[in-house]
């Protein structure tokens, strides 16, 4: 594959995984009635539920910019990890959380394949 087709498949995964982090962050800013319900389900208050949104809204700035989007990804997928922790915690279904977070990684390792060649040359060498 081409760098051009590579670059363009990279810049359409991260379109789709923006508009799925801004609808996540977006409801929890405008605290939507049902995000807060099911915020309140898993014992989060309003208060804490905006800050998540916040650092949620920065992490997806962050991915999105090129010159920090390395940052930005391990940011997202230090979240979707806690999400998914959470989920289990309080026995509620993962597969969409597992879904995003595997597509995270897999985004991230288009976009930025400097960072797939530093978590996985030094596997290699061992």
């Amino acid at each position: 594959m081409s760098q051009k087709t590579i670059s363009i498949i990279g810049w359409i995964l991260t379109t789709i995984l923006g508009l799925v982090f801004f609808m996540s962050a977006f409801m929890k800013l405008t605290q939507n009635e049902t995000a807060l319900e099911q915020a309140a389900s898993i014992g989060l208050d309003a208060t804490t539920y905006l800050f998540i949104g916040i650092v949620e809204a920065i992490s997806l700035v962050l991915f999105i910019i090129p010159r920090t989007g390395v940052v930005g990804a391990l940011l997202l997928i230090a979240y979707m990890g806690g999400a998914i922790a959470t989920h289990l915690q309080h026995q509620q279904p993962i597969a969409i959380a597992v879904s995003i977070q595997i597509l995270l990684w897999i985004t991230t390792f288009v976009r930025f394949p400097e960072l797939k060649q530093r978590l996985f040359a030094s596997a290699v060498k061992a």
